[in-house]
């Protein structure tokens, strides 16, 4: 039986190539919502892919709210149809008022941004008001992870309270990425998660007592989405799922996803008896992590001896058995990072690449 990730025409693919296959994203998807309960219940992240073909996807199963990183995300993403998006970055400089100019140019999508100070958000307020436009703000909080955001308490009730009373703002509640908490040991997240979601009750506790209203939780990455969920209302921002990666099957073992993306590339040329120069360099696959940085069906137990711009050397003992031209399939350790090196991917039915797909996200500036 020919692999799974294998492709008939692959004589008609230049590589190195990304691969997409749908039918395994949409497995992926109806883990997504078997997890969460609900599809409600689901903020995923769009920066895993970039795709508008795969926000079409989620929303053909029930999935409806969406989280990016930057501003041309969220543009992909309104235009693909998604209509309630949450820009999980707090925009500064110049980014405050193209954030105005999104909201205005999508009047039928819902847009929120993130704010973790009273200075920032002051010029958000001052970006909507010259734009004519509201501007809904999520508090980002520290959850830990010490990236970003506000720690809970005092100070992030006081931030809280301040979005009331800032014109052309709106109240749109809590964010807490949990970036810090993986672990493979699924009971030990689970206590790390316990202990967050107790120091949010708090705050919740103080913004109802002041009189408002229970703020909205949007909350977590991949490895603790599947814990957020026992807590009622969280909005879990899950994303790596959609397309997965070795890296994260290593500290999120309790996640049954499949891997639905696939590195092709060839072997270039055979320096040595014993070593496979690819052409699958540092451009074509996230290099922030220590080799293996991708790992090839049927040279499981080659190493990574040398990667440079577009080179990657393995050395195996095997190498005869693999002649210049040949194609290897591997999966990268970390998928977000290297699908944005790609200006686009194939897509893969049935054996078959049949359509590139422009990766539109990818770029800094769509229109906006």
């Amino acid at each position: 039986m020919t692999p799974w990730y294998e492709i008939a025409n692959a004589d008609a693919v230049e590589s190195p190539s990304l691969l997409i296959y749908p039918d395994r994203v949409e497995k992926n998807l109806a883990e997504m919502i078997r997890f969460a309960g609900d599809p409600s219940r689901l903020r995923p992240h769009v920066k895993t892919h970039k795709l508008p073909q795969i926000v079409a996807m989620k929303l053909a199963v029930g999935i409806t709210k969406f989280k990016t990183s930057t501003i041309a995300e969220a543009e992909m993403t309104a235009n693909a149809g998604g209509r309630d998006i949450l820009m999980a970055y707090q925009p500064v400089g110049p980014g405050a008022g193209r954030f105005a100019q999104l909201i205005k140019a999508f009047p039928q999508t819902q847009f929120a941004a993130l704010v973790d100070n009273p200075g920032t958000l002051a010029e958000l307020s001052a970006a909507a008001v010259a734009a004519g436009v509201t501007m809904e703000l999520v508090v980002d909080l520290n959850v830990g992870m010490n990236r970003t955001g506000i720690v809970p308490g005092a100070e992030a009730f006081a931030l809280y309270k301040l979005l009331f009373q800032t014109p052309a703002v709106i109240a749109g509640g809590l964010h807490a990425y949990d970036g810090h908490l993986h672990n493979p040991d699924h009971d030990t997240v689970g206590r790390s998660v316990k202990q967050m979601c107790e120091s949010l009750d708090i705050l919740i506790a103080d913004i109802q007592a002041a009189g408002h209203p229970k703020p909205r939780i949007i909350a977590g990455g991949t490895p603790t989405s599947p814990l957020l969920v026992r807590y009622p209302g969280i909005e879990v921002g899950a994303g790596t799922t959609v397309l997965w990666d070795f890296g994260q099957a290593a500290t999120t073992p309790y996640l049954p996803c499949m891997n639905a993306a696939v590195l092709m590339s060839r072997v270039i040329s055979r320096p040595t008896p014993d070593r496979l120069c690819l052409d699958l360099g540092y451009k074509s696959v996230a290099c922030e992590s220590p080799q293996p940085r991708v790992r090839f069906f049927g040279l499981e137990d080659a190493e990574i001896v040398l990667q440079n711009e577009e080179h990657l050397v393995l050395q195996t003992p095997r190498a005869a058995s693999f002649p210049v031209g040949t194609v290897l399939y591997g999966i990268p350790r970390h998928i977000c990072p290297t699908v944005a090196m790609h200006s686009y991917v194939w897509q893969v039915r049935d054996g078959i690449a049949t359509e590139r797909w422009p990766v539109v996200a990818r770029t800094r500036r769509i229109t906006i």
